[in-house]
């Protein structure tokens, strides 16, 4: 990796949240014995960091115009921590490492020691992809295994008008925001292109974790497809992301 993509692998992102300060009816003015509607607005501000790899392939400057896909991978949870090689073990940091002509660009976050994915701090290194790099905004791609895998599910619920397809491996979720969305929120879930991988012999994250997300989606009318292999235990990755197939799918969707 180059000095100047490593400095934009380090890129801090600052976030700010801001709300109106609203302060509660105070106490003394209260009627014990009954309860009272209440509310507080108060206004937080909070800066993220985001560490990342960022592939840009070896043809990335010849065409000015040209605006490539994104690919967002999100590592599992033996890659967390502050040294940013540990994020090529699996997956496409690894690959793009011997194939400087892979069609994509690839960032690659990494997760802080014993946190999980943020997917407010994702959402800002994304914005921040989108401003200052050539991608096609209709072409973001997700993926990422077992803790990733959770990660991808988690945010693509949050923000499925994000990705054009997302590709959660040997991950799981919380099937709630699915079943519950409504409006516009639950038709970009209903539309979102999802092809999970799950090893049936996985023992660390069960088959059981991918079954729950995809009938989730299929109760809001999404048709996802999920991919099991028979004989293979937690790495369920090698050989997803080791597929072609995979990359021709992905390339073959685009957002509305």
């Amino acid at each position: 990796m180059t000095a100047f993509l490593r400095f934009l692998a380090r890129r801090a992102l600052p976030l700010a949240l801001l709300l109106t300060h609203v302060s509660p009816m105070p106490a003394a003015e209260l009627n014990p014995g009954r309860q009272h509607p209440q509310r507080i607005e108060i206004t937080i501000r909070r800066q993220v960091s985001v560490p990342y790899l960022l592939f840009l392939p070896s043809d990335y400057q010849a065409d000015g115009a040209r605006r490539w896909p994104l690919m967002i991978f999100l590592h599992g949870a033996g890659e967390r921590g502050h040294d940013l090689q540990l994020v090529t073990r699996h997956g496409p940091p690894k690959i793009v490492g011997q194939r400087p002509d892979f069609p994509f660009i690839v960032a690659s976050p990494q997760c802080p020691p014993g946190e999980r994915w943020d997917t407010v701090a994702l959402d800002a290194m994304l914005s921040d992809l989108l401003q200052s790099h050539a991608v096609d905004p209709k072409r973001v791609y997700l993926t990422g295994l077992s803790m990733g895998g959770f990660g991808t599910w988690a945010w693509a619920s949050a923000s499925p008008d994000r990705f054009a397809a997302i590709v959660p491996i040997c991950g799981g979720g919380d099937p709630i925001p699915v079943w519950l969305s409504a409006g516009p929120a639950r038709d970009a879930l209903a539309r979102l292109p999802i092809w999970a991988f799950h090893g049936a012999k996985d023992t660390v994250v069960t088959l059981a974790e991918s079954e729950r997300m995809i009938e989730a989606y299929r109760r809001i009318g999404n048709q996802p497809k999920l991919t099991v292999y028979p004989e293979a235990g937690h790495d369920s990755w090698t050989e997803t992301y080791d597929n072609p197939a995979l990359y021709e799918w992905l390339l073959s969707h685009q957002r509305p």
